[in-house]
């Protein structure tokens, strides 16, 4: 029976941790190259700007002294 190679899979694992870290660091380089987005999902009616300019917030009446 063949012995685990403890060695190759210690290496697979430096090499997927390795890949997501620069995965991470190229993400984050995109963000800071367009700041527009903010991270904010594009069509969220809270933060598209598309939808804010059709459909404006709507502020509820304030009550007055006279009630």
């Amino acid at each position: 029976m063949a012995t685990p190679n403890y060695g190759y899979e210690k290496r697979q694992k430096e090499l997927a941790k390795k890949k997501k870290k620069e995965e991470k660091l190229r993400e984050k380089a995109n963000r800071k190259l367009s700041p527009s987005s903010d991270g904010l999902a594009p069509g969220d009616p809270e933060t598209d700007v598309a939808s804010l300019e059709r459909d404006p917030p709507t502020i509820p009446d304030l009550p007055t002294k006279n009630g």
